[in-house]
């Protein structure tokens, strides 16, 4: 919907067709759809909206029109609720809506009150809200009373559309609106099922196809619409959440949105996985199932008009993701296993393990319940949610007080007062000097009003945390991806005091600089405002480079490459794309290339507002899908913005032209350099890079070819053979280097060099261990010749070497028994032990081995055929003693 996007002022009244998703937040359907036959995660909601024009009289007589005679659906099946009123918050029922339904001719039996939370509508704990009034339709008919059946979870009789009347808003009470609004939502699958004389939505032909594609995936029994929990029942229940679960998907994955691990891209992992677990656990389908369902899909919510597409890409991501969690399905199970037997009897299941399935694998915590269900065992509930409740608190842990926004009730105090939005225009006013460096003019301004303790204020004392809202200002606000400016503002007067501008935001139209005040400031002070001017510098050549790094992209991995992100603070920049798998080393390579060419080049950064429309016919356009302000600003590098708006100029296709609010470099040039220093997949077809400029970026560089020169150096004496063997070991170190090296391309192929050499080094030991350890071996049995028996000592760099010469003896003389005992300089003693098969089981190598560290006041443990173990030097003497005791007690 662009319902969001228009002007209010032009349009009071506005209908539209909305995609809505509800699986997460306040309003969550996940758990109840497939429970049901009407419930879903995505659908397609109708309304229609007045902004101030017209109310409830008017939105129930239109409603009540379209449903009984346009549509002609029987009036004796309809049936309405209104506010029934609330004494606990002062609030009295809805008699006026009432009284419209009344003379609008609908029965008095038909017209219900109901409490709070059935007829008042709240998004959220702030915000606009106020009383609705639903239509309910009644799918048996035949004459009946189905009053006592509304708002009672009946499949029969359900609600088909919302009206809510926007009067009030909640800023920590319940205020009333400057204007009355309305808002109203009718589900299109719930009106088709009416429409189409069905009893359930999965009965309509949105759904019939998907379920039928569903029946001949998985080749199981045909979908009945039963509701319940035994085995059909549940069945049918996998076939509802398969298709409604696909269709949320693809609509989400063509508008961008991807499985992933926060927000809107962790909601949609969820209901992949809810679809995965249904498709493998109660289908029994094989695997890929959700993506061939794509097509049918497609089809049938193109030809509903949800203009969808892209069937390749939404194929591939489900394809990947499903592989993904059925790879996850089986190391969780092989946990639980584990965990299981290592569990006293009786014991709950550890709440910890629970929640690293949880939170790391993406487990639903029914799917963990019924795992446990079924070896009869319980989780710790308590304790998980605890975790829970810790983890949300980490997770939202913010100050209070830390942004100062206006609410709707000041927005609309602004306007009645006639207070004009913020001239920002300043804030683009900057020039290059003589010498090539950036001049930022300051801006005088005036006070309008302190916005503090969520009222507007003339005034703010010392030591108050408040919002200034100012006639013009030089400051950018963050939006756009951009971090907001940082400076000062002084006050003017007989004293210049200084205050702080800690951010900065744009609400409504007002730009409010966040400070806290040092002394009195009060409506109607002059000031003049500072920007920090290094903090802009590095942002605008932040922004500049993220233009540069989407145009590289494109460049290297092709022009479907999409923005999917972007975020630009004074310290680096973060770009978000679509990517059909990791990016190599020489993709990396190639688009810093790319972006050091155009540095080079030193090419003009041209911005010019234009008209929206004549905006959007540039070819090769880069815009992220957002609502832009008309005019909209144009960034074009090394293109002047006149030269790409003509219709049939292909010069946007050559260089990187956006659509963006930022504050930009005006060359290239300053950039300096860029450097990626990090790029990892976010989810399945979704890639995230960092990248760091200037100073940065080089130093980053340097960094990177000072290891790769020892590296070399390594990699030539290794080949010359002149690496000595703990040269050859400390390869290790040089691979945990690599974290200094910040610049990713870099990095992997040191890593990919390091490797292989260390796998050469790693080769070369142990073949030295092995001619060492034989050589050991040959001297101890031409000592002990024909004995059943060897206990000796020997020099051993390591336990591995130590075990590989008791080896060695027991394999050159297969009926001796050994043991091995290797002093080392540290004081500490090595052993290793081997009994001969001939002995078992009365003489335990485990046992020997334990036998001896203990006289050494040391620990062993093994096999009853081998085993090792380390212990002090004092008690070496005494060991042997023990060891040759021992092993006579048992011969």
């Amino acid at each position: 919907s662009n319902s969001g996007r228009l002007s209010l002022a032009q349009h009071r009244r506005v209908v539209n067709s909305q995609k809505c998703v509800r699986a997460g937040g306040k309003h969550n359907d996940l758990e109840d759809v497939g429970r049901d036959t009407y419930h879903h995660t995505f659908f397609e909601m109708l309304g229609n909206w007045s902004f101030g024009d017209y109310f409830k009289e008017e939105a129930c007589s239109m409603a009540w029109e379209l449903l009984t005679e346009v549509y002609e659906i029987p009036r004796d099946r309809l049936y309405v609720t209104y506010f029934g009123g609330d004494s606990s918050l002062g609030l009295s029922a809805d008699e006026e809506c009432r009284d419209i339904w009344l003379r609008l001719g609908v029965p008095a039996s038909h017209v219900l009150p109901f409490p709070l939370k059935d007829n008042f509508w709240e998004m959220g704990d702030t915000g606009p809200c106020g009383p609705c009034t639903e239509i309910h339709y009644d799918h048996v008919g035949g004459g009946r009373n189905a009053a006592a059946l509304v708002n009672q979870g009946s499949p029969d009789v359900v609600e088909i559309w919302n009206l809510v009347f926007m009067q009030y808003s909640v800023e920590g009470n319940l205020l009333p609106l400057p204007q009355h609004h309305v808002d109203t939502g009718m589900g299109l699958e719930r009106l088709v099922t009416v429409l189409q004389n069905k009893r359930s939505n999965y009965d309509t032909d949105l759904f019939t196809p998907i379920l039928d594609a569903i029946h001949k995936g998985c080749r199981g029994p045909k979908y009945q619409g039963l509701v319940g929990d035994a085995d059909v029942g549940r069945v049918n229940m996998a076939y509802r959440v398969v298709a409604d679960h696909v269709r949320t998907l693809c609509v989400c994955i063509t508008d961008g949105i991807y499985p992933g691990f926060s927000g809107a891209e962790l909601v949609l992992r969820r209901i992949l996985r809810r679809a995965v677990r249904f498709c493998s656990e109660v289908l029994h389908a094989p695997p890929g199932l959700l993506a061939s369902l794509v097509p049918t899909v497609v089809e049938v919510l193109v030809s509903e008009n949800c203009c969808l597409g892209g069937k390749k890409s939404i194929t591939r991501v489900l394809v990947n993701n499903e592989a993904a969690f059925l790879s996850s399905l089986d190391r969780g199970r092989r946990i639980i296993e584990r965990t299981v037997q290592q569990m006293e009897p009786s014991t709950n299941f550890p709440a910890e393990v629970a929640w690293s399935l949880y939170g790391n694998l993406g487990f639903p915590l029914d799917l963990i319940d019924l795992m446990l269900e079924e070896k009869g065992i319980s989780l710790d509930l308590a304790a998980f949610n605890k975790l829970a409740l810790e983890d949300a608190k980490v997770r939202g842990r913010f100050l209070e007080d830390a942004d100062i926004h206006l609410d709707v009730h000041s927005l609309a105090q602004l306007r009645s007062n006639n207070v004009p939005a913020t001239d920002d225009s300043p804030k683009y006013a900057y020039t290059l000097g003589q010498h090539g460096q950036y001049e930022f003019s300051p801006c005088q301004a005036t006070v309008l009003m302190l916005y503090r303790d969520q009222s507007l204020q003339k005034e703010a004392g010392a030591g108050q945390r408040c919002g200034v809202i100012l006639d013009r200002t030089n400051f950018y606000a963050e939006q756009g991806g951009q971090a907001s400016d940082k400076g000062y503002m002084i006050c003017l007067g007989q004293q210049e005091i200084l205050f702080p501008v800690e951010s900065v935001r744009l609400c409504g139209g007002y730009v409010i600089h966040e400070v806290t005040a040092v002394e009195t400031l009060r409506a109607g002070d002059q000031v003049q405002l500072f920007v920090d001017e290094a903090q802009r510098l590095a942002c605008m050549t932040n922004h500049t480079a993220t233009h540069l790094l989407n145009f590289a992209l494109r460049r290297v991995l092709g022009n479907s490459t999409e923005q999917r992100g972007s975020h630009v603070t004074a310290e680096r920049l973060r770009f978000d794309f679509d990517a059909k798998g990791p990016v190599t080393v020489e993709q990396l390579q190639q688009v810093e290339q790319v972006v050091q060419d155009v540095i080079k080049r030193n090419e003009v950064v041209h911005m010019a507002e234009v008209p929206l429309t004549l905006a959007r016919r540039v070819q090769g356009l880069r815009a992220v899908d957002e609502g832009y302000p008309d005019p909209v600003r144009i960034v074009s590098l090394g293109v002047p913005v006149e030269s790409v708006l003509t219709r049939d100029s292909e010069a946007a296709m050559q260089t990187s032209v956006e659509l963006c609010c930022g504050t930009h470099l005006l060359q290239t040039g300053a950039v300096e350099d860029l450097a990626i220093i990090s790029e990892r997949q976010l989810v399945k077809g979704i890639s995230r890079v960092i990248a760091v400029t200037g100073r940065q970026a080089k130093q980053a560089r340097e960094v990177g070819q000072c290891l790769a020169v020892e590296v070399d150096s390594v990699s030539l004496r290794m080949k010359q053979r002149s690496t000595s063997i703990p040269e050859m070991q400390n390869l290790s170190k040089e691979v945990g280097q690599l974290t200094k090296v910040r610049i990713t391309w870099q990095r992997k192929e040191l890593q990919s060099i390091l490797k292989a050499l260390q796998r050469t080094a790693n080769t070369a030991v142990r073949k030295l261990e092995m001619q060492q350890a034989e050589e050991k071996a040959q001297r101890l049995l031409a000592k002990h010749c024909n004995q059943p028996v060897i206990i000796d000592t020997v020099p051993a760099d390591s336990l591995s070497i130590l075990m590989k010469v008791v080896n060695h003896l027991c394999d050159k003389s297969p009926g001796t028994s050994v043991l091995l005992l290797s002093p080392q300089v540290s004081g500490e003693v090595l052993c290793a032990c081997q009994v001969s098969k001939n002995c078992l089981p009365v003489f335990s190598a485990a046992d020997w081995a334990v036998a001896v560290c203990t006289q050494m006041e040391g620990k062993a443990g093994g096999s009853p055929v081998v085993a090792k173990g380390s212990g002090n030097a004092k008690g070496m003497q005494g060991a042997l003693t023990t060891a040759l005791e021992f092993a006579q007690s048992k011969l």
